[in-house]
């Protein structure tokens, strides 16, 4: 991976992981506000894969063996 293109995965990476602390802050005030269990769930869900898809992304980036990689030279 370039520099360059290692810098766009950070970035994608940071959004997320903003988008993520944003769900849970999200969380907090409207649970504070008394707000209904499913409109609490659903944002609790939506933090919980904004982790899973971070996960992802940086596992299928920066921790990904390409395919040439592993092939035998013959």
């Amino acid at each position: 991976m370039t520099e360059r293109q290692s810098s766009e995965v950070e970035r994608v990476l940071l959004h997320i992981s903003d988008a993520r602390t944003r769900a849970r802050k999200a969380t907090e005030v409207v649970a504070k506000d008394g707000a209904e269990p499913h409109i609490i769930a659903a944002l609790q869900d939506a933090e919980r894969q904004l982790g899973e898809l971070h996960r992802k992304l940086a596992q299928g980036t920066y921790y990904a063996v390409p395919d040439s990689s592993i092939r035998l030279a013959v």
